[in-house]
This record gives structure tokens, sequence and C-alpha cells, in this order.
């Protein structure tokens, strides 16, 4: 199908695109990646009357390191995070997560910003930024202001961006060289969402004792969470696999599974449980 008509804006500055969706209020939509707002304007399931295209703003297409954090700027595309050295050798994570989305077309044109601005209950990233404790840097009417990960992702499809607002980068931490990660999921074949994936974040102490443990999981409820139940189970303790299974044992308990025609409530619970496991054990290097 073909959108509805709209006006088309190409600003060069994040200040002039706020000061247009502040202008044009909730008739206008920003446009990042493309693939989310744009097949919905094809099915005329959003018909915005204006469509700001952020493209043209190089201070979104960054990658720089500032306070032993990496500042990533909203349009950074998933196949950069993946290729990128820096990412790929000092925040693995996030660079595994990136390349197990979608195909290499939309890695290609596909943002971190436009993914997490979506807020998609399946997504892959919002399991690794909420183990990775990240901020998101937004601009509004009212001047830039941060938010945590965890206060991020609110409801379905719904984040914690005000009317207006403009998710500029993300700021990540940078992991030390002793801290193991992984992403697992079981991947939705047609989409490449997850029907559930987990990511974890692992540190040993001396004694080979857990001392810092992070578990996101995504894909299983309305939206993304911290499995901190599983967390506490395994901090101070030692990483054996059976501690890990124990530990990783429903992890979706008190959360409102998610039920659709690719995997039942039931199915997802239990696919929780099994790739948190995953997750944890790829990330303790306890397998691959």
């Amino acid at each position: 199908m073909i959108p509805e008509s709209f006006e088309y804006f190409a600003p060069t500055s994040v200040q002039e695109a706020v000061s247009l969706a502040q202008r044009h209020g909730e008739e206008a939509k920003f446009l990042s990646g493309g693939h989310s707002l744009l097949p919905m304007m094809k099915l005329r399931l959003a018909a915005p009357k204006f469509v700001i295209d952020l493209g043209g703003i190089r201070e979104l297409t960054q990658i720089t390191e500032e306070s032993g954090k990496f500042k990533i700027g909203a349009l950074v595309t998933h196949h950069a995070l993946e290729s990128s050295e820096k990412i790929r050798s000092r925040c693995q994570l996030l660079a595994q997560t990136a390349a197990q989305i979608g195909d290499p077309q939309v890695r290609n044109c596909g943002t971190l910003g436009g993914s997490i601005s979506h807020a998609d209950p399946a997504a892959d990233y919002p399991a690794a930024l909420l183990a990775l404790e990240v901020e998101m840097e937004v601009e509004g009417p009212g001047g830039r202001r941060r938010i945590s990960a965890a206060d991020f992702f609110v409801d379905l499809f719904t984040s914690a961006l005000k009317p207006g607002e403009l998710l500029v980068a993300v700021h990540v931490p940078v992991l030390e060289s002793n801290v193991g990660s992984a992403y697992k999921k079981l991947r939705q074949q047609a989409s490449g969402f997850a029907i559930a994936g987990a990511a974890a974040i692992v540190a040993k102490d001396e004694g080979g004792k857990c001392h810092r443990i992070a578990i996101g999981v995504t894909g299983v409820g309305p939206k993304a969470f911290r499995a901190t139940a599983a967390e506490k189970a395994l901090l101070g303790k030692s990483l054996t696999e059976k501690n890990i299974e124990k530990a990783c044992h429903q992890v979706a308990s008190g959360i409102d599974v998610q039920g659709d025609i690719h995997a039942s409530s039931d199915y997802r619970r239990a696919m929780a449980d099994v790739f948190a496991r995953r997750a944890v054990l790829a990330a303790a290097g306890l397998s691959q």
C-alpha cells in the first residue's frame, strides 16, 4: 500500500528536529532507520502529517568515549555496532547483540535509537541495555536529560520519552577485561525477533565466586526486565552448571508472559529459563 500524504522535513541539528516536533505536536513523527515507522505508514496503521527525517544530523551518527563510557549516537546502525573494533573489544555484549538483529539488510539500515525508541517487547537491545545498566540521553523542549535503562522501557511499545523528545545517545559502560558477557535468544525465523532472549554479564572474584551479575530478558513480557531473583541466587556463589541451572528456574515468575501465534505463554516462560541459563553459562565461560 501507499502511505497517506505527509510533509517531509530534513533537519541538520538536534535542536532543529526538536523544534519541528514541538511545532507540529502529535501529528509529527521522527524517522531514523525506518524499519518500524515506514511499514506502519504503508499499512495505514500510522498516518503522520509531518515526517522529520533525522538522517542528516551528524551528531547522532558518532561513537565516542568519555569518562569510562561509550557515547553512542542514536543513528548508529546495528552493523556499525557489530563491526566496531572498540565496541567488540570493550563492550562485546552490545556488539554480539547487534549482530543477531534481523538480517544484513536490516542491520545496515536499522539504528540503535530507532529500535530503542520503538520499545518493541521482542527487540534484542533492551535485554543487553538492562544488563549493561546504560543511560539514555534525550532532548526535548525542556532541554536534555538522562534516563536509566531500568526506567526507559515502560510497557508494550511504550518508552519514557515525553512528547516531542528525541533520543540523542546511549551511554554504555566500558566492560573490564575480567567481565564475561553473552546474549542468547530463540529466534523467530521470519523476522529474527526474540521469542525469548537473555543477556548476561558475569564477573568472578579471586576465589572463583560470582561478585557481579546482571541478566536482562526480552521477548517474554510486555517489556524487557531484569531477572533479579536469578541474579541474587548466583551472587556470591560458585558459577557451576548446577548452581546456574538452579538459579535460572522460573526466571519469568511474576511476569505477565505474552502468548501469540509464534509461541504460547507457557512456552515463552519455559524458554526464558533456557536462554537465561545459556547466556549465563556462556558469560561465565562454561559454554559457547
